[in-house]
């Protein structure tokens, strides 16, 4: 069936992009505002651009009634996040920290979560996650009257000790980390449990 986007109604667009684009990273995203309140929300439009130099894109759509969402309010003023990876062992609070609360309300403390200071910008770490990366925005292009896109440099990287292989090569324990990925519908999350693999062709001469 052809679905034309410019045709349908926004929710159904919506339903169609997070029925079929999946499974979708979560960056569990912490931030500051202006005036030092820190903030945290999970978000599932989300990826890695590239690596020269490392960068990360968040998709982020404003409220209905309120404008920019908090998260994005912050980015826009302070150029500054932490994109954290959900593992599952933290899945609960992940999902506690999406609650619509007023602003400058602390999700993080409605979570029951503790945090620890990054080492290159103002926005907490959230303990217990096994990746963090530190970010600053390079770009936040307003891509509809609803969302911004916000492109950031990742400045430095936290993985956990117990998931790191050998340091010097990068080597990472991919599937014990145990993330998470956003899958379709309301509430339904996936786990890095039925993997394959193959071998990428030889080049042709």
């Amino acid at each position: 069936m052809l679905f034309d986007m410019g045709q349908l109604p926004a929710d159904i667009r919506y339903k169609i992009l997070t029925a079929t684009v999946t499974p979708r990273p979560i960056a569990w995203v912490t931030t500051r505002s202006l005036d030092g309140a820190a903030n945290a929300a999970p978000f599932s439009f989300f990826n890695v651009l590239g690596h020269e130099p490392p960068t990360v894109v968040l998709g982020l759509l404003r409220h209905p009634n309120k404008g920019l969402k908090d998260t994005a309010q912050n980015i826009v003023e302070t150029r500054e996040f932490v994109a954290h990876l959900v593992s599952h062992q933290m899945a609960e609070a992940m999902n506690a920290t999406a609650v619509d609360a007023p602003a400058g309300v602390d999700e993080m403390e409605i979570a029951g979560l503790q945090t620890l200071p990054s080492q290159m910008v103002a926005p907490p770490l959230i303990k217990g996650c096994p990746v963090a990366f530190e970010c600053r925005s390079l770009s936040v292009q307003e891509t509809g009257p609803r969302q911004i896109a916000v492109i950031g440099e990742i400045v430095c990287a936290h993985v956990a000790e117990q998931f790191v292989i050998d340091a010097q090569r990068g080597y990472i324990d991919t599937v014990g980390l145990d993330l998470i990925a956003r899958m379709h519908g309301s509430g339904w999350y996936a786990r890095p449990r039925d993997l394959f693999q193959l071998v990428r062709p030889a080049p042709i001469e």
